[in-house]
This record gives structure tokens, sequence and C-alpha cells, in this order.
């Protein structure tokens, strides 16, 4: 195959959503319509013993949600399919910020009881900041959920963008029958009640008039379907593929992901719409995914993958080119030639090698500890990729070795963690103290388990009052220096040595920011 018909026939997107409206569970069901795996996991930890393939941390499966981004990819249909499934959990929204700087599109899942929730607001901006091609899933409707009507016009309203469903159901909660394919103009009913496997059996009716249709569902239901249908062909315009593709226009599917209700429908309409890899921003230029030459950067580092060998992957994202096993490729920011004996390609922790990849594909380095966020791998060129961000933390804690024997096992974990950029570390310029700072409280308790469990070393953290971090840099180095000096108390560094105003309240960042007009305050580190 010639580099631009595997371009073509790449899809690589994120499931994304608020914590508990099923994307994991809906992830699971479309790897197994892949056939990538045959019987489905469910998130819950109680009773069923097979866990879900994406959260494969152990604390993932003892809480029943996901703290990483896992990578998963099949073939379907002729089509090489990247999943990313994301955290939804707001603690962990800045790993799913990252995520989708390396996907072409994004499905979002909408739980039909509770509809648009904060969390599904927050990612939509930064759907909207990327112009991200965006496909709603209305998941749950095996339960009592709102009417499909209201739930379109919320997410109109409150996701800003406008909407046509392309499936529609029957009824919702005990009497839910089944989804009416609007895009391909047939009805799949749910007969059998074979959920964990792919092999449930669907009745297809293509005419809504038929007799078979009122057989099937009864006669209330059926006038039901073909009144909502007409109304649905009455109200909106049909699908624009293009307005799609700019971010402008989400289709919208309907189902239930434990149930296998309308997951077929929205694969097999995705691999038609969804975009393949498309042009990435650098700070000097565009990248086409057709240029020969292979460029990619790093997203996301995770440590420990595998606890057995203290390993560390480094994600690439491939953005051109072809990607090939043990040739030599510039690592941009240090300079040097680098080859790959063993890059690997996912299943969840699950990993094979692989001897080519290509624009789209999401590749697994090892890396000894030299690799970061936001790296760029090219064949000579210097590119940077933009837009891969790292937000001002917004709660802090100091950490404290609470086991003198294990210093060691501690720094190597911090270390290591802090380099997946799911925290970040500060050290005070007054004590010398080593200070965390997440986005959300519960990533102190992951990085507690995490450096227990995988590095054997044990933490305990104390209060320290901080408003915010800010990076800060001037022109006027005698100005910089009096602020450092009158603000000595409240000055750190970061992991890479850039300095970094610890404000212990709003009043005294406005204050800074009114008296020293020469230096620049900066809120992500992408600067």
């Amino acid at each position: 195959m010639t580099l631009q018909e595997e371009i073509t026939r790449r899809r690589t997107f994120a499931v994304i959503a608020h914590p508990d409206a099923g994307k994991t569970t809906l992830t699971e069901k479309l790897l197994l319509f892949g056939g990538a795996i045959h019987v489905a996991g469910a998130v819950k930890s109680n009773k069923i013993k097979k866990g879900a393939t994406s959260d494969f941390m152990e604390i993932e499966r003892q809480r029943g949600i996901s703290v990483a981004t896992s990578v998963m990819g099949f073939e379907y249909e002729g089509c090489k399919i990247n999943i990313l499934d994301t955290p939804g959990h707001e603690d962990f929204a800045e790993d799913t910020y990252r995520t989708l700087t390396a996907v072409d599109s994004v499905i979002i899942v909408i739980d039909g009881a509770k509809g648009v929730e904060a969390q599904t607001r927050k990612l939509m901006e930064v759907c909207r900041m990327r112009s991200t091609p965006v496909i709603v899933f209305v998941n749950k409707l095996d339960r009592p959920s709102k009417e499909p009507f209201d739930l379109l016009d919320e997410v109109e309203k409150e996701l800003h963008i406008r909407v046509r469903p392309l499936a529609f159901p029957i009824s919702n909660g005990p009497t839910f029958k089944g989804v009416y394919n609007l895009y391909e103009k047939h009805l799949s009913l749910f007969t059998s009640d074979e959920k964990l496997t792919a092999d449930a059996s669907t009745v297809e009716i293509s005419d809504l008039n038929s007799a078979e249709l009122d057989a099937r569902v009864g006669k209330q239901y059926a006038d039901q379907l073909r009144s909502d249908v007409e109304l649905v062909e009455g109200v909106y315009d049909p699908f624009d593929r293009e307005a799609y593709l700019r971010g402008e226009l989400a289709p919208v599917f309907f189902g239930s992901a434990v149930n296998n209700f309308g997951v077929r429908e929205l694969l097999e309409c995705f691999i038609r719409i969804a975009p393949s890899p498309r042009p990435a921003p650098t700070q000097t230029r565009m990248v086409e995914p057709s240029e020969p030459r292979m460029t990619g950067f790093v997203f996301k580092i995770h440590a420990n993958m595998d606890p057995n060998h203290r390993d560390r992957i480094a994600f690439l994202k491939i953005c051109s080119g072809i990607f090939e096993r043990n040739k030599n490729y510039l690592h941009v920011r240090s300079g040097k030639q680098l080859k790959f004996s063993s890059p690997t390609a996912f299943m969840a922790e699950k990993k094979s090698v692989i001897d080519v990849a290509y624009p789209g594909d999401i590749v697994g380095l090892h890396d000894t500890g030299n690799f970061k966020i936001g790296d760029t791998f090219t064949e000579g060129e210097k590119l940077k990729f933009t837009g891969i961000p790292s937000f001002a933390p917004e709660q802090f804690r100091y950490i404290e070795n609470a086991d003198p024997m294990k210093f060691k096992q501690l720094a190597k974990g911090i270390d290591q963690l802090m380099d997946e950029g799911v925290a970040q570390l500060f050290t005070s310029s007054l004590n010398g103290r080593k200070i965390i700072g997440t986005v959300g409280a519960l990533q102190f308790e992951v990085i507690q388990y995490r450096l227990e469990h995988e590095y054997n070393a044990s933490c305990r953290w104390e209060p320290i009052s901080i408003y915010k971090a800010c990076w800060i840099e001037s022109d006027n180095a005698e100005q910089l220096a009096d602020f450092k000096r009158r603000k000595h108390t409240n000055m750190a560094v970061d992991k890479h040595g850039r300095d970094v105003f610890l404000a212990d309240t709003s009043y005294a960042l406005a204050l800074a920011q009114e008296n020293f007009k020469d230096i620049r305050f900066h809120f992500t580190s992408e600067f």
C-alpha cells in the first residue's frame, strides 16, 4: 500500500466524557465489534471478573475509574482504528487535554438521564479551540432517560454546536426497543441477551411503514417512531460532512453501550465520515501527513506500564512520513540521533513490537529518562509542534519522605512520575523543600499510591497555602532580579530550572502584575 492509502485508512480518535457517562464501556464495545477482544469487560469492580481492557492500572481496577489515557488499535472493515480512552474525572483533566492534541476526531459520551455535565462542557471547549470534529453518543438508554428531542436541544445549547441525529431510539428505560439508523435507513431491534459478545442478533427493517414494524414493537411505539423520524427530517438539515469536519456540526447517536445497542451503528458510520490524519501545526509551518519525511511528537509518558520491569514508555504520535524500526531519527531538543530497536503498538498495557508505523498511529518508545512531553522527532529538520500545554496547577502540598531508609526510591519515583506530566514539581527558593502542584486533589492519592506500589517509597503530605503558580520571564534583567529579591519567600524553580512565582492570594498576584510591568506571568508552561 502507498503512504497515501495508509493515511486514508487511518482513524485516530479519543473517547471523552464526564465521569460515569460510560466512556470506558463504549471503548470496550468498539474493541469487541472490531474483533480486538472476544468478551467485553466492565468497569465496576464488584461482581464481574473481567475488568475493562483500557483500565489496566491496579488503582483503576480498585476504584472503577480511569486515571490514565490508554491507547488501543484494531482493524475494522479495511480501516486501522486507534482509540484513546481518556480519564473523565476532572482531577486528571490535564492528561485528557494533552491527549486531544494527538487525535483527529472525538466521540463525546453523554449520559441519557443526566444530560450534559460540567466536565463535558470543559472538554468541548478544548475541542473547539482546535476545531476538532465531534460525534455525540447518548448512552444508557436502557435506563429511564430524558426525551430524545430535549437531549438534542440541550446538547446544542450547552455545547454551542449544531446537531444532526443519525440514529433515533424507540422509547427508553424498561420499554427500550431499539435504534433506527437514519444514516443507513434501517432499524436494528435487539432480540438476544448476549451482552458481552458481538453476536447479538438484530432485525433489519428498511421500510418504516411496513406492518412488520408494528408486529415487532407494538403499534404505539411504531407510530411514535414514524412521527419522530418525520419530525427529525423536517426540523434538521440533511447531514453535511464538511460542516462536521470543520467542527461546526455534531452527528448524534443513541444507544446503550452496556447492552451493545447502537454501538455498531456508531462504528460503521464513524469509519465512513470521520477524518483521516490531518495537518499538524509547528512553530514554523504546517506539517502535512503525506510528506515523505517522518515527523512526530511525544504527547504522553507513562512510567511502569509493566511493574516488573520499571519501564517508561513515551507515546509518540506520528504526524507525517513512515516511522521505521532501527532507523536513526533526530531528537530535536537534545540534537542527538536516536534509533529504536523495539517500538511498540498498544492494546492498553499489552504491547507488540512493530516494524513500521504511519501518520495517525501512536507508537510506544522505551524511555530511560531522556524524553519530555512535547519532544519532537524528525529526519533532520528542526521542528517544534505546538499546542501541548502544561496548565498551572491549582492544588499544592509539600511532599516529605516518610521513610528515611528509602530516600533514593522516593527521589526516583517523584522524578519519573513528574515526567509523565500528571503533576508538577517545584523546589522552594526559601527552604529547598519540594512542593507538588496538581490540577485536582485526587492526584495526590494516585501519586502516593503509585510511589508505594511501584517504587516501594512512602511519602506524607503537608499543607501549604498557595493560590496559583505562574512562570515568570522578563527582558528587563534588573527588574526581574529586584522581583526575585523582594518575593524571595514566594519563589521556586520547576523541574526544568525555570523561575516560578507561587502567589499566596489572588490579590498578591494582581499586585505583582501591576507593580512589575516588565515581567510576563504565564499560566501554561508553553511559552
